[in-house]
């Protein structure tokens, strides 16, 4: 991802996240750090971007950032190619735990995160801006990265 594309992907994180989207100000500031400690990929189809994700690495462990996805393409891989394309960027950065937090109203994502082996490690109440509980998890790398 570059700041060429945040147009097209605040369009995305504002109707993915409505009440609690990330501002352009942030989504740059996650860009500033590319490739030191961030790694930001779009998901393009047709000439359109219809996904982002990122992930922030330091020493041995990782933090999924963020996976939006446009409502069209909900449920079509897109998330599932870009969650592999994080989980193998923090293994070549040598990485041995990657964590994430979930909405705990979102069961689709919670899913695809446990079909790539992340597990419930806590519970972060009210961390939403709505007052929505956040899901915490973790999957440990061993070198090899799957698909689910």
């Amino acid at each position: 991802m570059t700041e060429a594309d945040l147009p097209d992907v605040l369009i995305i994180e504002r109707s993915t996240f409505p009440i609690d989207a990330w501002s352009e100000g942030m989504l740059r500031g996650e860009l500033a750090d590319q490739p030191r400690t961030r790694h930001y990929i779009v998901a393009v189809s047709a000439g359109r971007i219809v996904g982002y994700a990122g992930l922030a690495a330091a020493g041995d462990q990782a933090d999924v950032q963020t996976i939006a996805v446009s409502g069209a393409m909900q449920r079509a891989g897109i998330g599932s190619a870009m969650l592999t394309e994080l989980l193998g960027e923090a293994a070549r950065r040598g990485v041995t735990a990657v964590f994430l937090e979930v909405r705990a109203d979102n069961p689709p994502a919670q899913a695809m995160y446990e079909r790539f082996g992340f597990e419930r490690i806590g519970l972060r109440r009210d961390y939403y801006d709505d007052g929505t509980d956040a899901i915490m998890m973790m999957r440990k790398l061993d070198g090899e990265i799957g698909n689910a």
